[in-house]
């Protein structure tokens, strides 16, 4: 039986991490003490599920659970201070802080540690996620207790709703471009402008006109996708915040 720890101060533990060319280890008083963390632990690092959904979304999301209050997200995963630093810059995940559970006794002492023996990987921390407000846990989202690798509950939106149940999410965003493109680079300036934040994918680096006109049957650039609709051009943005409000004239 996994176990809740809801209204019980996180255990006591020393994380052995790596920074530079030392080793430098990190109590859980100075994690917690004093603070709002959000921790989400997982099987392992470079992992399917781990790699494309669990961490991307917590990092895309820590501006709104900063705002909200929560000082710092941490990763956890029973893994090396070399892995989990390899991890996280080919993550791109700048925003959060990954700690080495090494020795997996961190997840041992929150009784999510768990046998995957059968898939060689020994020892491993079951998928969860929790909220903790002064090394006190308030809040844990802890995956059923089902066969393989479930992931429903412990994801950044599922926290996010419970850390700020009345803030709305940020729009995603993605922008087709190629190079030496003023309408691209004006389309770029408006979500500048909005404060939108925007994955670029440009043309013949990250796909090729075939991609193009698959998802939006046109060949013209930029073309924007926004929340699952695709916009179309700089044009068809300013239009689409304008009637959200939003003023791209300064942009424009």
């Amino acid at each position: 039986m996994l176990k809740n720890l809801e209204g019980k101060r996180v255990p006591e533990v020393t994380f052995h991490t790596r920074k530079g060319h030392e080793w430098v280890d990190i109590s859980t008083a100075d994690i917690f003490a004093g603070r709002t963390v959000v921790l989400f632990s997982l099987p392992g690092a470079f992992t399917p599920t781990c790699s494309s959904s669990h961490v991307p979304r917590y990092n895309q999301l820590a501006p709104q659970f900063n705002a909200a209050g929560v000082d710092e997200i941490i990763c956890v995963s029973v893994n090396d201070a070399f892995v989990m630093n390899e991890w996280k810059r080919s993550q791109n995940a700048e925003r959060l802080t990954f700690l080495p559970d090494g020795n997996g006794e961190f997840s041992d002492k929150m009784g999510l540690l768990v046998g995957k023996e059968n898939l060689g990987f020994g020892k491993r921390s079951w998928r969860y996620s929790m909220l903790v407000r002064d090394g006190v846990v308030e809040k844990m989202f802890i995956e059923p207790e089902v066969p393989g690798d479930p992931y429903g509950v412990s994801d950044a939106d599922t926290m996010f709703a419970h850390v700020a149940p009345n803030v709305a999410l940020p729009h995603d965003v993605a922008i087709f471009t190629r190079e030496g493109c003023g309408h691209c680079v004006r389309a770029k300036g408006l979500l500048n402008e909005a404060g939108i934040e925007f994955e670029e994918l440009l043309l013949n680096r990250d796909y090729t006109d075939q991609t193009l006109r698959a998802v939006s049957s046109r060949i013209t650039y930029p073309q924007v996708f926004i929340d699952g609709e695709h916009i179309g051009g700089a044009d068809d943005l300013a239009k689409w915040l304008g009637d959200r409000g939003v003023d791209a004239r300064n942009a424009a």
